[in-house]
């Protein structure tokens, strides 16, 4: 029983971190002769592109404080490129560069004020950091995927994640336009986890944006560089939506310090202006998805969803810690589906992100095994 006026202690009320629960996993891993094959977390392996680098070293000599709302070039960057991907169907909309989007997943709640008393809706398997975030700000986490189920409850944040991560599932328009709809109603605000967006095989997705008629109030979208860029050593994203709630973030960034470095606010420019670097990364992961998808079924594993995104979210119909246990023994470390939600406690999560020769030798030991 904490005692009155004690220190709350944050982390206390925290879940173990999941990467730290997967070291015996990694170890055993590292052991295979032929040396660990890393799918597990997702990090980017290959380079960051020539000019996003340029870009960066020309601006390295910043003595000065940057601007937290980004430079005008930035903010430029930003709206240009939203309005490409995302198809707004206005321009109304605010820009807000972030140190990459876990910053903002996990402080969301806190900068937007909400606390005790207030409910916050996640998808019922995704990114653990959105339940961190919610805990952070003392809310209410409920996972849900039907809103109508949720009854009288006080609903202050919806997340969405479209594409998913983990499970590569694509929302279609209708079934955003309707969580835009439901949140409208109730006076919620819908964040959508969009970091995934440039990454479609199977199936397009779409912005949140543009389900909104041009209308923006209540509804902000998640974007990151890491992925599309290479560019997760570097803590670049950013969110775009309800100008006022966009404001809003920002006042409160100011006062926090939340500020990205004023040489990566240059390399985003950069890297937001060019998309034949994309196209480029995109094709080193559909072939390494091809290779990776064909070894998984021939094991015997099913592959669900998984039709957008970075990763592959697989199942042999048995707990996910037994099955990154076996792909461990063979030197194949890969992250357990129970650190998204119960839902995914019989799935695990494999990413494309390892080199070519990795991805190759992944597929060679599945197929002996």
């Amino acid at each position: 029983m904490v005692q009155p006026g004690a220190r709350r202690a944050l982390a206390a009320g925290l879940p173990d971190f999941p990467w730290d629960r997967l070291e015996p996993a990694k170890a055993a891993a590292a052991r295979h002769p032929g040396g660990i094959v890393d799918l597990s977390i997702g990090t980017p392996v290959d380079p960051v592109p020539a000019a996003i680098r340029a870009a960066l070293a020309a601006a390295s000599d910043a003595p000065g404080y940057p601007l937290t709302a980004g430079t005008p070039e930035l903010r430029a960057a930003i709206r240009a490129w939203v309005t490409r991907w995302c198809a707004p169907g206005g321009d109304d909309f605010g820009v807000l560069p972030t140190i990459g989007s876990k910053e903002l997943v996990a402080w969301l709640p806190t900068l937007l004020g909400l606390g005790p008393g207030d409910t916050v809706v996640i998808p019922p398997v995704c990114y653990p950091t959105y339940e961190v975030g919610v805990q952070l700000s003392g809310a209410t986490v409920v996972r849900a995927d039907a809103l109508t189920s949720l009854g009288p409850a006080r609903v202050r944040l919806v997340w969405v994640n479209s594409p998913s991560n983990p499970t590569g599932r694509v929302l279609p328009p209708a079934h955003l336009r309707k969580v835009v709809d439901w949140a409208r109603e109730r006076g919620a605000i819908v964040a959508s986890d969009e970091c995934y967006l440039p990454l479609p095989w199977e199936a397009e997705p779409v912005s949140i944006l543009s389900v909104c008629d041009g209308r923006f109030d209540n509804v902000l979208a998640v974007h990151s560089l890491s992925k599309r860029s290479n560019l997760a050593g570097y803590r670049a994203g950013f969110v775009a939506g309800d100008p006022a709630l966009v404001d809003e973030l920002l006042a409160v960034r100011k006062h926090a310090g939340m500020i990205v470095p004023a040489p990566v606010q240059a390399a985003m420019v950069a890297a937001l202006g060019d998309e034949e670097h994309v196209g480029q990364q995109r094709d080193r992961y559909a072939a390494r998805r091809e290779i990776l998808r064909t070894a998984f079924e021939d094991a015997g594993f099913t592959v669900e969803h998984s039709e957008a995104g970075l990763y592959l979210w697989l199942t042999r119909d048995e707990d996910s810690w037994d099955t990154v246990a076996w792909l461990a023994e063979r030197g194949i470390l890969t992250a357990p589906g129970a650190f998204y939600g119960p839902d995914g406690s019989r799935h695990v999560r494999a990413a494309l992100t390892a080199s070519d020769e990795r991805i190759t030798e992944a597929a060679k030991r599945l197929a002996a095994a």
